[in-house]
């Protein structure tokens, strides 16, 4: 059992190179960038930070192909889970070669960040 205490959102894009890791990983930057929590382990009693619960959700394009440790190696404390789902948007942008882009498509991803603590 756990007790849910924050949870924030996060928007992140790719714009070149098409690669849904990328969009993936600055979404969770993006929902955890403006954040101090260190009330959630003291208040809850816990030792450390890497005690706290940190289950995050992220909607993407292409969810097959992401390298889930990447996006995970953002969150710099807790025991990590991630759901990967179908999502986000493929927004038409413009390619530039010599930025590796493979089509003009702009990669949108959005995430959500739980943070829990152990009953």
């Amino acid at each position: 059992m756990q007790k849910r205490l924050v949870i924030e959102m996060g928007m992140g894009v790719d714009q070149h190179g098409q690669d849904p890791t990328v969009a993936a990983a600055r979404a969770v930057r993006n929902a955890i960038a403006h954040n101090a929590l260190p009330g959630v382990w003291e208040v809850a009693g816990l030792d450390h930070p890497s005690e706290m619960l940190v289950a995050v959700q992220v909607a993407v394009p292409f969810p097959e192909t992401v390298r889930q440790d990447e996006v995970l190696a953002v969150l710099p404390f807790g025991q990590k889970t991630l759901t990967l789902e179908s999502g986000g948007m493929v927004v038409p942008g413009k390619a530039i070669p010599e930025l590796n882009d493979k089509n003009d498509d702009m990669y949108v991803a959005i995430a959500a960040v739980t943070v829990s603590i152990p009953e």
